[in-house]
């Protein structure tokens, strides 16, 4: 979603082929229960204090900037989502989830549990609310389901050609690989990411994750942090 002009209140929306698919059984299932802002399109080194005009203009080369139009890539819109923190905030919020990549082989079974940093005054802790988890590429795993205080677990994506990503809720999350070796034709290996997001705190973060054609041992590596930053 985005809006066409600055000019005026319209917006232009459009669906993935999966929210095209729930909108054409018109029997009133299709809500839009969440939403987000986000502000890619924003370079806030223009604000301008010095302007010659004055402080009404000192955000006039920020309000002029072009507007992204909506397309269905999350990995290249709504990269900086908006937040809100706490008043006083002085450090932006990060996630860790204990690796910087995922590693599963056939038909294993991995969990990632993250914590929060420099959230409201706190480390090392679980956020109240929990993590949202967005598999980019559900037809890599067999199951994926959310552990903990409010969870879900995803239904099954019904086979498809194309790589559909997938969301579910929890404290932590649990994901096992498929068992079939029909994706992975001549690779050896296959790859899609995992990411986390505190429903909280806004922190985000991204890891690869691989599955191995063959069985092996199920495993994380080095410790990564990331924070929300612009």
């Amino acid at each position: 979603m985005g809006y066409l002009d600055n000019s005026s209140v319209t917006v232009d929306a459009i669906l993935t082929r999966r929210g095209r698919e729930l909108l054409s059984r018109n029997d009133g299932s299709f809500r839009i229960t969440q939403f987000a802002l986000g502000d890619d399109e924003i370079d806030y080194t223009l604000y301008n204090e010095n302007h010659p005009d004055g402080s009404q203009y000192f955000g006039e080369a920020i309000e002029n900037l072009p507007l992204v139009e909506a397309f269905p890539d999350e990995n290249n819109i709504m990269v900086h989502k908006l937040v809100t923190l706490p008043r006083g905030t002085t450090k932006l919020p990060i996630l860790q989830v204990g690796s910087t990549s995922v590693n599963i082989g056939l038909g294993q079974q991995n969990s990632v549990s993250p914590q929060t940093f420099n959230f409201a005054g706190v480390n090392n802790t679980v956020e109240t609310s929990g993590y949202l988890f967005t598999i980019a590429d559900r037809r890599l795993v067999s199951s994926f389901v959310g552990v903990g205080a409010n969870a879900t677990a995803a239904n099954r994506i019904p086979f498809t050609g194309e790589a559909l990503g997938q969301t579910v809720r929890g404290e932590s999350v649990t994901l096992t690989a498929i068992n079939s070796t029909t994706l992975f034709g001549n690779n050896n290996t296959l790859t899609t990411t995992l990411t986390v997001t505190g429903i909280d705190s806004g922190a985000k973060i991204t890891v690869p994750v691989t599955i191995s054609k063959t069985v092996t041992s199920t495993s994380f590596t080095a410790t990564a942090t990331k924070g929300v930053s612009k």
